[in-house]
């Protein structure tokens, strides 16, 4: 055991069971549950806004905080929500992450303004910091079975994936035949069945010992670092790469990000020991997971755009196009790690998948105004999903494999936040190129409804070629990076987290 062991959780549980082993699946589903909260919300509130911004009367320039107010508070904690996780436990973090996301969504669903509905999304964020890291942690250290370990992680991967898809299936249903407030209360019972079965399976927390300390300085310096990151590429989305604010918050990311690495070759109690990330599986899985944040961004959106825009489907029916993207995810996320992870290794798995999602976003570039779901659409979703389960599972079970029992949360928790991080790149930098293509598109051209709408089109097409090449270098990279040969094994004498 490590040297600080002595005041992690401790199982006060008889030796396992069969009925612990079951214990272990319904505790996965609990973690399934949350995580699928957290995922879905990226997304599920984006099919709400128009109907948000109708009943509380704010302008255009005002609906980008929305999503804004929560990825800032989101992507900014999340490492210190992974260590308060070690440090203080991760069944009370998680309880406490479930409890707050579920009452800052009951405040955003009764929001009677604006500045009521950003401060509840902030809050969202802030506890979905606590919530997402603890949910993964708990899952690295309840599955040391390799053969459990491997189905476990593909099915959270595949929740993790297809997660963003089923929140434009639920998000279109509950704003087209209820109310946009629903998009946030829904929230209430996916918390509700979490915490019940939280409080039922999760072990006690229990200390014993001195409990070190947080890393205050070092929380500060990159706490400071991803806000001004995520916050950079917001304005570069809305102001353009060049502006002043723009490259003054990137810069200001970079050397907090520097300061805050220094800091942790120093400090006695870092809040992200480098030996986490220094791993070169646990480093391209990162990687992984940040390149294919960044690239999943554009089907996403865009093709919500072009599903709704061009071809004229209404929210539900484009929440219904996405779920052979869905299954995709799902086929390729179980049978990955259940099968191949531990006869090949993460590299080929997760080189293979940037491969075939880089496949499957070129074939989604090659729709035109007049293209049909059957035979533009739905392979490339199909082949994408394959890609994209072939990549999170692998990668999320690379990110935390072989990692010190007292480092799970902030390794979860570094996962989260290349996720996020990525898809705050993905969303400026894709942004901006959609906006330049239909621009330089409509130079020399006559302005009609039928030359805006292949603008449009244009826009949609160059930016799953640029994901494309997103997939494509991540792939190059990833083979660079993550070394070859099968994962280790978990630690031995972790406890089990079942009562």
């Amino acid at each position: 055991m490590s040297e600080t062991a002595e005041w992690t959780e401790i199982d006060k549980s008889p030796a396992p069971s069969g009925d612990n082993h079951a214990k272990r699946w319904l505790i996965l589903a609990v973690l399934g549950i949350a995580q699928l909260m957290v995922v879905l919300d990226a997304t599920i509130v984006n099919i709400a806004l128009p109907a948000a911004q109708r009943s509380l009367e704010f302008g255009d320039s005002d609906r980008q905080w929305i999503i804004t107010a929560y990825a800032l508070a989101f992507g900014s904690l999340l490492l210190l929500g992974g260590r308060l996780s070690d440090l203080f436990g991760r069944r009370r973090t998680f309880i406490v992450g479930l409890i707050g996301f579920a009452l800052t969504s009951a405040i955003g669903g009764a929001a009677v303004n604006f500045e009521m509905l950003v401060a509840a999304r902030a809050g969202q964020g802030v506890f979905g910091a606590l919530l997402a890291p603890a949910a993964l942690s708990l899952l690295s250290v309840t599955f040391t079975d390799p053969a459990e370990r491997a189905k476990a992680f593909g099915i959270f991967g595949a929740v993790a994936g297809g997660g963003g898809a089923i929140g434009l299936l639920l998000g279109g249903a509950l704003t087209e035949w209820v109310d946009w407030r629903w998009c946030l209360y829904v929230n209430l019972f996916f918390a509700a069945i979490a915490l019940v079965g939280a409080v039922l399976l999760f072990a006690p927390h229990v200390t014993t010992g001195a409990r070190p300390k947080l890393d205050i300085p070092g929380t500060v310096l990159v706490s400071i670092s991803l806000f001004s990151i995520v916050f950079g590429f917001s304005k570069a989305e809305s102001n353009g790469w060049g502006a002043g604010t723009t490259i003054a918050w990137l810069t200001a990311g970079v050397v907090f990000m520097a300061a805050f690495i220094y800091w942790q070759t120093k400090s006695d109690h870092p809040l992200l020991p480098l030996r986490v990330v220094t791993d070169r599986i646990r480093a391209g899985s990162y990687l992984a997971i940040f390149l294919s944040g960044a690239g999943m961004f554009a089907v996403f959106l865009f093709l919500t755009y072009y599903m709704q825009l061009i071809l004229g489907y209404t929210p539900i029916v484009t929440g219904l196009a996405f779920m052979p993207m869905v299954f995709g995810i799902v086929t390729a996320a179980t049978l990955s790690t259940a099968v191949l992870l531990p006869r090949f290794g993460p590299r080929i798995l997760i080189t293979s998948g940037m491969v075939i999602a880089a496949i499957g976003m070129t074939i989604l570039a090659q729709i035109s105004v007049d293209s049909t779901y059957a035979v533009h659409i739905l392979p490339g979703l199909v082949v994408t999903g394959l890609g994209m389960g072939s990549i999170f599972a692998p990668s999320m079970q690379g990110a935390t494999s072989g990692v010190r029992y007292e480092d799970a949360g902030v390794a979860s928790a570094t996962v989260n936040t290349m996720q996020q991080v990525g898809g705050s790149i993905g969303t400026a930098l894709l942004s901006t190129i959609a906006a330049s293509a239909s621009t330089n598109y409509l130079v020399g051209r006559e302005v009609n409804p039928i030359t805006q709408a292949q603008a449009a089109v244009e826009s949609y097409t160059t930016t799953f070629y640029w994901a494309a090449a997103i997939f494509a270098v991540g792939a190059v990279l990833t083979a660079l990076v993550v070394r070859s040969g099968l994962l280790p094994t978990a630690p031995e004498g972790e406890p089990v987290l079942v009562h």
